[in-house]
């Protein structure tokens, strides 16, 4: 009696084993099929992500002459600056003074290439990252506000970086080159859109 007692008790825990290693298993195959969830949903990209690379329109003709606007394109801040005359005259004359005045070692689209670094001279539109840290510039548009000589333009908070009223980095500056300009171009008067060179030609 003791051994068949014995060996229903063996049969008993064998069975129990089998359950309990299923049961752990199934629990572990799961778990597994939870933590892939995350992964596999990164693998398709949400409309957000999506949504990052798509340019950013805005109406100029609200945008007064002397002020800045900004706005987002791939989760920067844009600066648009609606320059005077008397703004794009000071963007000359301190060339001496700047470190890339022909914007030779800087990022900026072909048509930008020029002393105004714009496609238009009364419109600057430019990333506002400083290429030092990634602080935020500030701006500083009257002449002298900073020292007599300022001719206008843009101060980083952060480290002391200059840049003139068409982006350009200051000698004694920590930023080594000029702000980045985006490509972007005019569909029609006063309407901008970042993020394109032309119609249909997203950059």
């Amino acid at each position: 009696m003791a051994d068949d007692a014995a060996v229903a008790g063996e049969a008993v825990d064998l069975s129990r084993r089998k359950f309990l290693t299923r049961a752990t298993i199934a629990t572990g195959a799961v778990g597994v099929v939870c933590a892939a969830i995350p992964f596999v949903e990164s693998w398709s990209p949400s409309e957000r992500a999506r949504a990052l690379g798509a340019p950013t329109e805005l109406d100029l003709s609200k945008l007064e002459a002397g002020q800045m606007a900004i706005t987002l394109w791939r989760r920067q801040p844009i600066y648009i600056v609606r320059r005077t005359p008397d703004m794009v005259n000071r963007v000359s004359g301190h060339d001496a003074d700047l470190k890339d005045p022909k914007s030779d070692e800087s990022i900026q689209p072909d048509y930008c290439k020029n002393p105004d670094r714009a496609r238009l001279p009364e419109f600057l539109v430019v990333i506002g990252i400083c290429t030092h840290l990634g602080c935020l510039p500030k701006q500083k548009f009257a002449a002298g506000e900073i020292y007599p000589s300022w001719p206008g333009g843009f101060l980083c908070p952060c480290h002391g970086s200059r840049f003139d009223l068409a982006a350009r980095v200051f000698d004694g500056s920590p930023a080594p080159t000029n702000l980045v300009i985006p490509p972007y171009f005019y569909p029609k008067e006063k309407l901008l859109v970042i993020g394109q060179d032309e119609q249909g030609v997203a950059s």
